[in-house]
């Protein structure tokens, strides 16, 4: 009799792809990052590009739009979209100034964090309880947090700074350095060696002049992933922005998950605001001080996939952008023109060699026109380098949108039993 069962396959399993860990990614961005502005500042001549107090005011600028960041992911991961940022870090300079010109510093950080949380509150309020739409509630609280601010300006401030716009003067931390590190990459940034001298700028200015705010915002991105992504607690309000029936079905109490994490979103952004107003140069707090950061902030969020790691890329990304066009010229903006070009250049290089024919042309293209555009003019004019960190945002934005996933019932209105 034959044996008709069919012999087990000898073809061996498909390899599995290993995907890269995520803090590699994290520390391979940097060091690109690192190289193009090395490149960019060599080739260009223009040594501001990563001098130490460009980098310097792009740390201190991305403090107040990573913290807006965070809590713009903490309120998306609970499904509250929370356009409102803008207008709880309103409410944090003020918070934060009222209570530091009084008390101090630390002070100050309580203030801010205690009046964002206060605008976080309103708007849990307007789109868990009352079933408002997310972007109306949102749009709201922007109008009403600007418009309280400077009602108690006006209250408060005026008698004591005589002006209504402006706070009394609000004492700043201290500042610490990586010493001995720090003098040593002070000299070799002095030194003018190739290459060696901008890595030495950059490293020098993110280790020296570094404020116990700014430790404690990078500390948080770290602390916001471990609890989210690996502890109980994160679990369970990361369910409310996939599918909240299925977490209240399983127990989760929902209305409570999303009211903690939009008020610690407002805690987040009142602690930017605060970050705004005891920045070196600021020592208060300024009407209109906030300037779109918190929308920025929202936009390093979504830029970074509503994960930490790539809203900490985000935020330097666009703190850099901020106070490269503060600190410097039009020519120095310019010459990044020339970086970008050839970033875009190697991209469209790695297409090509992939065989996306239609985007590595495209990319040649558009490096090409951005590579004519430095060769064509000496300086951009001051009126567009001013709002570089707006277009930096906007043209990221559109370049990562293929490759974005927010959380599934993000802005979605929920009510308590609708899933029975």
């Amino acid at each position: 009799m034959i044996d008709t069962t069919a012999a087990p396959s000898t073809t061996p399993a498909a390899p599995v792809k290993r995907r890269i860990p995520g803090w590699a990614n994290g520390v391979l961005w940097t060091l690109a990052s690192i190289v193009l502005l090395t490149v960019t500042a060599d080739l260009t001549g223009l040594a501001n590009i990563t001098a130490t107090p460009t980098i310097q005011a792009g740390l201190q600028l991305a403090v107040p739009l990573l913290l807006a960041g965070l809590g713009g992911l903490w309120a998306e991961r609970a499904g509250v979209v929370n356009i409102g940022l803008e207008g709880m870090m309103i409410l944090g300079t003020w918070g934060a100034a009222w209570a530091g010109y009084q008390w101090g510093p630390w002070a100050a950080v309580l203030g801010g964090i205690v009046f964002g949380a206060l605008g976080g509150l309103l708007h849990a309020l307007a789109t868990v309880t009352f079933g408002v739409n997310h972007i109306v509630s949102g749009v709201a609280i922007n109008l009403l947090g600007a418009g309280v601010a400077k009602y108690l300006s006006t209250l408060l401030f005026a008698p004591v700074s005589h002006n209504p716009r402006q706070s009394p003067k609000v004492p700043s931390f201290d500042t610490y350095s990586a010493q001995p590190v720090a003098d040593w990459l002070a000299d070799l940034e002095k030194q003018q060696r190739y290459v060696v001298s901008d890595v030495a700028g950059i490293l020098h200015g993110v280790l020296s002049g570094v404020s116990p705010l700014t430790m404690i915002t990078i500390l948080l991105v770290p602390a916001s992933y471990l609890l989210l992504w690996h502890t109980r607690f994160g679990l369970r309000l990361r369910s409310c922005g996939e599918n909240p029936v299925a977490a209240e079905s399983l127990g989760v109490n929902v209305y409570r998950q999303k009211y903690l994490a939009v008020i610690v979103s407002g805690a987040f952004a009142g602690l930017g605001g605060a970050a705004l107003v005891l920045a070196p140069g600021q020592n208060g707090y300024l009407e209109n001080q906030t300037n779109g950061r918190g929308y920025i902030g929202l936009a390093a969020m979504i830029f970074g996939n509503w994960r930490p790691g790539g809203l900490l890329g985000g935020a330097a990304l666009f703190g850099y952008a901020d106070g490269l066009q503060t600190l410097t010229d039009g020519k120095t903006v310019l010459g990044l023109f020339y970086g970008i070009s050839l970033l875009i250049w190697v991209i469209a290089l790695v297409q090509l060699i992939r065989r996306k024919w239609i985007v590595g042309l495209i990319g040649v293209v558009v490096g090409g026109a951005l590579y004519l555009l430095y060769l064509s003019i000496d300086s951009l004019p001051q009126e567009l380098t001013t709002y570089l960190p707006h277009i930096v945002t906007i043209v990221v934005l559109a370049m990562s949108s293929q490759r974005l996933r927010m959380p599934a019932a993000d802005g979605l209105v929920y009510r308590r039993g609708q899933g029975s």
